[in-house]
């Protein structure tokens, strides 16, 4: 368990401070210590059933839960814990080190001329997202690159990533509609536990969220065109197999014609007894594939 003051730093306690504060801890602390913050609820958490990022408001206290892709790996399980807060300070409920992890950077890089819970929430939240920007564009440098890839040759690999990451984004997108939603809650206020003037910071964030979901919506729809693409390509592809084989059938009609016609082998065929009917099957042959193909790379077929 993790005390901090929210002073111009965020300044590490050994008790709960007067000031407002922020404390981190896990499940069996809180459970042992929840009496002592007078939140004004018998709160009882269960990390266990976490399934979003929401926020709830209560008679006396706003609580809630956060359910965080991990960035390095979006198919990973979510970094999932709960919060609670009032006016004099909020509560990270964590098993792991997601929340105390977030709050430390906040601690060694962030400091504030109007230091507030708001300001400090507002840095908590923007840690969540502050690499986002980057992993947009660099999904859609990927998707330029595998664009290029499915226009000059199909292959199922280059479908395999753009669907990777549809995946990776539809995640991000549902994540960015929940934080909008757990900011508007926090700009609402309703219990009057933010400063009037602070509330421009769950503004700000909110604004910020939504470029991201813009973005993500936008990538999202890239990849299904790409999809699109592909499957154009491969249509293309089959085409051209299937207009090779029929050229090829073609050609090959007159001179299976010939050879049934001669192969019939009637007793009074005087052809079979000309010492010349040989090579001239074989030159008529020729000259009708030559001018098959001919013909055939004139109207572009081949």
């Amino acid at each position: 368990m993790i005390y901090y003051s929210i002073r111009e730093t965020l300044e590490r306690c050994s008790v709960k401070p007067d000031a407002p504060y922020v404390a981190v801890m896990n499940i069996s602390e809180w459970h042992d210590l929840k009496d002592s913050f007078d939140m004004g609820i018998d709160l009882e958490m269960n990390l266990s059933e976490i399934y979003g990022t929401k926020a709830e408001v209560n008679y006396d206290c706003l609580t809630g839960t956060f359910s965080i892709p991990d960035r390095k790996d979006l198919s990973h399980d979510d970094h999932q814990f709960a919060f609670a807060l009032d006016e004099k300070g909020v509560v990270f409920i964590d098993n792991s080190e997601y929340a105390g992890n977030l709050t430390e950077q906040i601690r060694k890089n962030k400091r504030w001329k109007s230091p507030s819970i708001e300001r400090f929430l507002y840095d908590f939240l923007e840690q969540i997202v502050k690499s986002d920007l980057r992993l947009m564009e660099n999904y859609e440098q990927v998707l330029d690159e595998q664009e290029s890839l499915i226009v000059s040759d199909v292959n199922p690999e280059y479908m395999n990533c753009v669907n990777s990451i549809r995946r990776d984004v539809r995640d991000l997108r549902n994540h960015y509609a929940q934080l909008t939603d757990f900011s508007q809650e926090l700009e609402e206020n309703e219990n009057g536990f933010f400063a009037d003037e602070n509330l421009r910071y769950f503004h700000l964030f909110s604004n910020r969220v939504d470029r991201l979901y813009g973005i993500a919506s936008y990538l999202r729809d890239y990849t299904e065109q790409l999809g699109d693409i592909y499957h154009l390509q491969l249509e293309a592809k089959q085409n051209r197999i299937m207009t090779v084989l029929t050229v090829v059938s073609t050609i090959f009609m007159p001179l299976t014609l010939i050879t049934g016609w001669f192969g019939m082998n009637f007793r009074y065929m005087p052809e079979l007894e000309s010492p010349l009917a040989y090579p001239i099957v074989i030159l008529v042959s020729i000259v009708i594939i030559v001018a098959s193909l001919i013909y055939f790379r004139k109207k572009k077929l081949l």
